[in-house]
């Protein structure tokens, strides 16, 4: 776990790096996030995903206030060493709207 922490590249985005979210068995995109490598141990620690929110500038665990909790079951970096994807057991709803994902709305489709 240690190993994935000093195999990020932290540089490139100011210590912060982006985290997309995925249903492991839906193979659903739930949300994206970020994360710093406080929330990466935090998170790697208790199994539950923690994020950094840049606009409050603090960490907040997914469900710590709905109980919508995300329980991680496979974490994999891209490659380039500066993105997580984070496959998850979501635990209720992902949106603070209620829905089930937070890419609900859809601004485009081809075929109409």
């Amino acid at each position: 776990m240690i190993d994935l922490i000093k195999k990020i590249d932290w540089r490139k985005m100011n210590g912060i790096i982006p985290v997309i979210t995925q249903d492991y068995k839906t193979n659903k995109v739930l949300m994206l996030g970020f994360m710093d490598k406080t929330a990466l141990k935090k998170t790697l620690k208790n199994g539950k995903v923690t994020y950094l929110s840049r606009t409050r500038k603090k960490l907040w665990q997914k469900g710590e206030i709905s109980g919508h909790f995300q329980l991680v079951k496979e974490i994999f970096l891209d490659c380039d060493n500066d993105t997580l994807l984070i496959r998850v057991r979501q635990i209720g709803n992902v949106c603070h709207t209620g829905k089930k994902t937070c890419f609900y709305q859809k601004i485009y489709d081809k075929d109409k």
